[in-house]
């Protein structure tokens, strides 16, 4: 028996276009999972934690070698300095992370707004905290903002937005001018943010990847979650982390003690060599492989 909270979203999509892949012997091209096997440097990193011992419970937030290469790629590649203590959080995956800002943020009553389409676990979590979703449809076909039906959205009871750039499943890159519009709004009505940024490095065609976390006034108020899996092609690994102002990751880690407590230890060891060994050079080539498939 189905709660009735949850009863409304059926199965996730993906659990039934892979069922379908199965039954029919077909490519399965409705999950993000590559066809890449990630950086050896991870693998041989997660391997030799495994050998020396690395196999009991890691640190809840993240064993502290992956929180310090969290918070340097997040200095990378977003100018921002995060205290990897207390401002970095480590999840069983992204959705892990997403749902752990979301309950422990939302009280139920509590409004948040969603756009539309969504990646399935957005308004699922929200529903879980008793929340309601508010759903803004992206205008096509550009996938642009309609800033009139958001402010229209807007009320009394409305408690945060969830953002996600590059967008699933459109391909979106939101850009600065609309990030800083939908910055403004936020900050007039006092809303928390949840910027799910896991295709992170996944633009095309010079369009750039803007974290609305670093925009004027909005790390204070913006928990941002990104994903080893779609990183370094390792999704089955399931490593996720969020940073942001240590009020709202407390928040955060006090529903992830409750959801899964800590992720595999030696993962994280692999992860962590990844940040530090795979730079630019890496994602760039990433980048210029898929493109070649695109065109």
């Amino acid at each position: 028996m189905i709660n009735a909270r949850l009863s409304a979203f059926g199965a996730t999509i993906f659990a039934e276009m892979t069922k379908l892949a199965i039954e029919h012997d077909a490519v399965n091209l409705s999950q993000g999972f590559p066809d890449e096997d990630g950086p050896k440097a991870a693998t041989q990193a997660a391997i030799e934690a495994i050998r020396t011992g690395r196999n009991q419970y890691a640190r809840s937030r993240g064993e502290p070698d992956l929180v310090r290469a969290i918070a340097a790629h997040v200095r990378r590649t977003r100018g921002l300095s995060v205290d990897p203590l207390t401002e970095v959080t480590v999840h069983s995956g992204a959705t892990e992370a997403i749902a752990s800002f979301l309950l422990g943020v939302l009280e139920p009553g509590d409004e948040v707004i969603v756009f539309e389409p969504f990646y399935d676990s957005y308004p699922a979590v929200v529903s879980l905290a008793g929340a309601v979703p508010r759903y803004c449809t992206l205008r096509f076909p550009e996938f642009a903002i309609d800033f009139e039906r958001l402010e229209r959205l807007v009320g009394p009871k409305t408690r945060a937005l969830v953002l996600n750039t590059p967008h699933n499943p459109t391909g979106k890159v939101f850009t600065r001018d609309e990030l800083d519009r939908l910055a403004r709004l936020c900050r007039r009505h006092d809303l928390l943010v949840l910027s799910d940024e896991v295709y992170e490095q996944m633009t095309w065609d010079g369009r750039e990847h803007v974290s609305i976390a670093t925009l004027d006034g909005m790390f204070e108020r913006t928990v941002t979650v990104s994903s080893a899996g779609k990183l370094f092609s390792l999704t089955g690994w399931k490593i996720g982390w969020a940073f942001g102002p240590s009020r709202l990751i407390e928040a955060t880690q006090a529903a992830h003690q409750f959801l899964t407590f800590s992720s595999a230890t030696p993962l994280q060891a692999g992860i962590a060599v990844a940040l530090e060994e795979c730079g630019e050079e890496y994602f760039a080539a990433q980048r210029a492989e898929l493109q070649a498939r695109r065109d």
